[in-house]
């Protein structure tokens, strides 16, 4: 029976493997699945990128771990540019950004090229990083073909945080980001946002460019209450507030 585990790079999911590696648990490879925004730039945020191929794959295969990296033929872009097909208002146009909190790219970029798979694997047990004050997803698990390590060692997010910096295994994504996921995210963070804008520039110009595009679904739309255009000139105008700020000093700009 083939134990795989089930990595996305983050906290949860490198921790388990590092308590597979330390209990002696079975564990036959490490499966990741990479979202790309096109053909040749990963949907990774850059940083989180170089972590995964340069510092943990590297350190899996150390201990004897294999990477699978699966890819799914699509892209981000080509199933922005996706054009609808029903007949409604909509037909004709571009699908562009996914809807917030229900992420089309994720079911068919990510979860899918998974499931088939795990389809040609029918009997793999799975670890999934899920830890013990997840409660309500760890109800979701059978405890036979999906299991999480993290719970029967007892370990919560912030003690995988620890174990994965114990280890130098600890993405750098969490320096600035809440949680991982794509660059392109309509559910990520501003802190995250700001991060792609002042670090990755060309790729959050491209974002600009796209949420433009005339002929979308949703013209300009990025999260629901907020195009990319708003963002774009909040954060702009939040810099200038602080650049002023910085201009006039701490007795100048402050109260007594």
């Amino acid at each position: 029976m083939e134990h795989i585990a089930s990595l996305s790079f983050g906290a949860d999911s490198m921790a388990t493997v590092i308590l597979a590696h330390l209990h002696g648990e079975p564990l036959d490879a490490a499966l990741y699945c990479e979202v790309m925004f096109d053909k040749t730039i990963s949907g990774e945020v850059p940083e989180h990128r170089d972590f995964i191929y340069n510092t943990a794959i590297p350190a899996l295969e150390q201990w004897g771990i294999k990477t699978i990296v699966l890819r799914s033929e699509s892209t981000m872009k080509e199933v922005f540019y996706t054009r609808r097909t029903e007949k409604s208002r909509y037909c004709g146009k571009y699908i562009g950004f996914p809807m917030v909190g229900k992420c089309e790219l994720q079911k068919r970029l990510k979860l899918r090229p998974i499931h088939a798979f795990l389809k040609d694997h029918p009997d793999a047990v799975q670890y999934v990083g899920i830890a013990t004050d997840e409660k309500k997803r760890l109800r979701s698990l059978d405890g036979k073909r999906k299991v999480s390590l993290l719970a029967k060692y007892g370990l919560t997010q912030d003690d995988a945080r620890e174990l994965c910096s114990e280890y130098g295994l600890l993405s750098p994504i969490y320096s600035f980001a809440k949680r991982g996921g794509c660059w392109f995210c309509p559910n990520a963070h501003d802190c995250e946002l700001r991060h792609l804008r002042t670090y990755h520039p060309e790729l959050w110009n491209e974002l600009l460019r796209m949420s433009k595009e005339p002929d979308l679904v949703r013209p300009g739309a990025f999260r629901v209450e907020e195009s990319l255009e708003e963002i774009e000139d909040r954060f702009y105008w939040e810099e200038q507030q602080m650049n002023i700020f910085d201009f006039l000093g701490p007795s100048e700009g402050g109260t007594n």
